[in-house]
């Protein structure tokens, strides 16, 4: 019999942390950012007028936005770095994967978060911002990504990667179906109906979760991995905390989204290697490393083929990068994102995610591997 490996749940610790960040700065989220090429408004008018910087801090504001799976973390690094930096401002929009590209491609946001790697094209785009093999990208957020239901009197069930398929593509309908109940003997299970919701927006999550239903159960799952929820009719809504909500206000609802954000949802363990694993920070951490880097790469991009079959790894881990660029327009710019990003990847910073978010921390191998090209950024 398959047994189940109970290893930690995520906490919910250091949301004080998270919730304290959101009064530093809200005031960039629906702005018009200038693009990265350009110079001059990114300081504060106090800064402007004074022209002082506290010693040895930085002073200004710099925007970026994109993937809202690093909403919480995303807000810890930015009370953390304010906290030591009181004079600056960092501003983050979680508009979702999708729109942070696109908004780091077109000049809109300084610095992005992606849950997946830029394409040919969009590695064009922003290249056209930062120069030739001027693009910074690195895994800055590692987080389980969690399949999260809500189900009276059930908390956690197994289900293997082809259930998981085909409850996505609705071929499975309802919470008693015997390929539910088979991996779930002890489980009270009620004919309730399954409803599926999906992200409504282009999102790296959505695409990470399909990579790994591609290469789990790709008899059952054929659609091509991308950005799109690709079966229609289902229940949809924007960002992680759109399709959280969603499932909190529905009965026998399903859905995937960081685990950061699903609460007291039930969870699901997945089947892999003989055994059924529950997400955690630490199952996710050994996805990543124990998969290799993606080669062929520039020297500044580091991206992570992510391996979906190791025993005693939850196979389902979102690997969210951050990106940059090595040079900008302006000095005030290159040092505010220049120093976000090394604490950021820093242990603090790592620390600091991980009590908000209940993410990863990066080894020491990674964050030695991506520091060269954020000290590398610089006015030019």
């Amino acid at each position: 019999m398959e047994r189940l490996v109970n290893l930690s749940r995520f906490t919910r610790a250091g949301s004080a942390v998270a919730v304290g960040a959101l009064a530093f700065s809200l005031a960039a989220c629906g702005s018009d950012p200038e693009p990265a090429g350009s110079s001059g408004d990114e300081t504060t008018e106090a800064s402007e007028e004074s022209g002082d910087d506290m010693e040895g801090g930085l002073s200004g504001t710099v925007s970026g936005g994109g993937a809202s799976s690093q909403e919480a973390a995303m807000n810890a690094w930015r009370a953390g770095f304010q906290e030591a930096n009181p004079e600056a401002t960092v501003n983050y929009d979680p508009v979702g994967s999708g729109g942070g590209r696109t908004g780091f491609g077109d000049g809109s946001y300084k610095f992005a978060g992606s849950d997946a790697p830029l394409d040919d094209e969009e590695m064009a785009a922003a290249e056209s911002q930062c120069g030739e093999g001027g693009v910074i990208e690195f895994p800055g957020y590692v987080s389980p990504v969690a399949v999260a239901f809500n189900l009276d009197g059930v908390d956690s069930l197994n289900m293997a990667p082809e259930t998981i398929a085909n409850v996505f593509l609705g071929e499975i309908t309802s919470w008693d179906d015997e390929a539910i109940a088979a991996d779930n003997p002890d489980a009270d299970l009620p004919s309730t109906d399954i409803t599926v919701v999906h992200r409504s927006d282009e999102s790296g999550t959505t695409e990470n979760f399909e990579e790994y239903l591609y290469a789990a159960a790709p008899d059952v799952w054929t659609a091509e991995p991308s950005g799109v929820w690709p079966v229609d009719g289902q229940e949809s809504a924007q960002g992680n905390s759109g399709v959280v909500g969603a499932v909190q206000a529905g009965q026998g609802t399903i859905t995937y989204a960081d685990a950061s954000q699903v609460g007291d949802l039930g969870s699901v363990a997945v089947g892999v290697g003989g055994e059924f694993i529950e997400y955690s920070a630490e199952a996710a951490a050994e996805v990543v490393a124990q998969s290799p880097r993606t080669e062929g790469t520039s020297e500044y991009v580091y991206t992570i083929e992510l391996e979906r079959d190791i025993p005693g790894t939850y196979p389902i881990a979102l690997v969210s990068y951050s990106l940059a660029c090595t040079t900008y327009a302006d000095e005030q710019t290159a040092e505010l994102v220049k120093g976000f990003l090394s604490y950021l990847v820093s242990e603090e910073g790592q620390q600091a995610a991980s009590e908000a978010a209940g993410s990863a921390p990066l080894s020491d191998t990674i964050r030695e591997a991506v520091l060269p090209g954020i000290e590398s950024i610089s006015a030019g």
